[in-house]
């Protein structure tokens, strides 16, 4: 199953120093039968692309706790056994969990496919939203535009070789 686990940069350095995403219990995002109800699409490559924005909006909110942290979101696709990977059944239909599955060990960064990350023009919409996520959360209309503006911006892709480069 591919997963999309959300780091923030010092959390990928960490994970490239320590050659692992972990320590277990990980939260990441995959295409799980919530995710497909939510979503209700057959595409798979739409259904994975719903579970990157996923967990891309789970890095803004790790970015929202520690203002020292660089501001670009990073998600790290892996790949682990379907049984690894979690899903809470109580859960699988509250917004906030959806596509939310729960991994109790670290996985290998060999097992990842890919990085992607914020491009640096993304820095002050970036920035912004993390500011205002926590008045978004609260139900600001206005916070939740600007939260909205960093999803405005892609993710770059970038294979697991050129992680050295997006830490260093």
């Amino acid at each position: 199953m591919r997963v999309y686990v959300p780091l923030t940069l010092p959390g990928l350095a960490e994970a490239h120093r320590t050659g692992e995403l972990g320590p277990g219990p990980l939260t990441a995002y995959a295409v799980t039968p919530g995710l497909r109800e939510w979503y209700v699409s057959d595409d798979i490559e739409e259904l994975e692309y719903a579970a990157l924005s996923r967990a891309a909006a789970a890095s803004l909110r790790a970015l929202a706790t520690d203002p020292s942290v660089p501001r670009r979101r990073v998600v790290v696709a892996a790949d682990v056994p379907d049984r690894d990977a979690l899903a809470d059944p109580d859960r699988g239909f509250d917004g906030g969990s959806v596509g939310e599955v729960r991994i109790a060990a670290a996985v290998p960064l060999a097992k990842a496919a890919a990085v992607h990350v914020d491009a640096d023009d993304a820095h002050d919409d970036v920035s912004a939203a993390a500011a205002a996520l926590g008045a978004a959360d609260q139900g600001d209309d206005d916070a939740q535009f600007v939260v909205d503006g960093a999803e405005d911006h892609e993710l770059l892709w970038y294979g697991v070789q050129e992680i050295p480069g997006l830490v260093g």
